[in-house]
């Protein structure tokens, strides 16, 4: 078993290009591809097909990919705990992964008071969506993951405990000086004339769900990359975007926000791997609870729970 080679693969499979994944790990393109057809002759099965801008992985390829990324991730935290024993460093570290809202500001914040309560600790922060999210818990990577059941939801997977922490209420943000800033609740009819733009396919599905409902249609004309990239389209006047309440308290001083008459919501919540807890995940969890409820104090857990459906709690 090598996990250089294993390594490859799972690489080649993330980015989707075997030029791309030589570039990454520092390999010619042709030893790239000796690596992956030396794997399928191992298993006698293609692992990866072509496609119009790369490669992806086949079935057998995907049931091999998943297993071959929780080794490697495994091996990997063997190698830093064997590091952490020699360097003398007694907690192992606590890796955070949050949707990009709740990372700029809310998961911070939370930490900070998990430090100021345990004692220092080295920890990391991973921004990124649900699904993705999901999968590195699954796979060890994570410690802790705040993830959302916007569209397309929530995978239900025995290897994790989910614990629900409220719904947050999506609001609209706005270009500083825009005529409807400052107005108190509007309606999404008010809105729909305007420009819009997205960065995911979760916060689109909302939109135009609030707008159907309403009878009208929000034409989405702008796509950004990330959030970053979605507010500052905003805060230059292109466009004005539907994004979750909990960012209200992180945004740039030169955009501002309004909220919605019966607003779209999304359920919070936290998920950890069963297998393994870190021991600072259950207070740091206790603490997101808490920051959830400064946040939207209607709606944490225990008071609103009308979106969290079967999934509350554990899944």
């Amino acid at each position: 078993m090598d996990l250089a080679v294993w390594r490859t693969f799972v690489t080649v499979c993330r980015v989707g290009s075997l030029s791309a994944a030589a570039v990454e790990l520092s390999h010619t393109q042709s030893a790239v591809s000796r690596q992956i057809a030396g794997l399928e002759r191992q298993f006698g099965v293609p692992l990866v097909e072509r496609h119009a801008r790369g490669v992806r992985p086949t079935p057998a390829g995907e049931v091999f990919r998943r297993h071959a990324l929780a080794t490697l991730n495994e091996a990997d935290r063997a190698v830093r705990a064997v590091r952490d024993v020699r360097d003398g460093v007694g907690d192992r570290p606590l890796a955070v992964g949050a949707t990009p809202s709740l990372a700029a500001g809310m998961v911070p914040e939370a930490v900070r008071s998990l430090l100021q309560r345990t004692g220092p600790l080295r920890w990391s922060l991973l921004p990124a969506l649900s699904a993705h999210l999901h999968d590195r818990v699954i796979a060890g990577d994570l410690d802790i993951a705040l993830v959302t059941d916007a569209p397309p939801g929530l995978a239900v997977d025995a290897r994790v405990e989910r614990r629900y922490l409220g719904l947050d209420e999506m609001v609209v943000v706005l270009p500083a000086g825009h005529p409807q800033a400052e107005r108190g609740p509007v309606h999404i009819r008010e809105l729909a004339d305007q420009a819009w733009v997205e960065d995911n396919d979760g916060s689109a599905a909302l939109l135009r769900q609030q707008a159907a409902r309403a009878g009208v249609a929000a034409t989405i004309d702008l796509t950004a990359a990330d959030l970053p990239g979605k507010l500052a389209l905003v805060a230059t006047g292109h466009a004005i975007a539907l994004i979750p309440g909990v960012l209200r308290r992180a945004l740039r001083a030169d955009v501002t926000t309004v909220g919605l008459v019966d607003p779209p919501t999304r359920g919070i919540y936290a998920i950890t791997p069963r297998r393994d807890p870190h021991p600072r995940a259950a207070p740091l969890l206790d603490l997101l609870v808490t920051a959830f409820a400064s946040v939207h104090p209607a709606r944490a857990a225990g008071r609103d729970h009308r979106s969290a459906g079967p999934g509350v709690g554990s899944a």
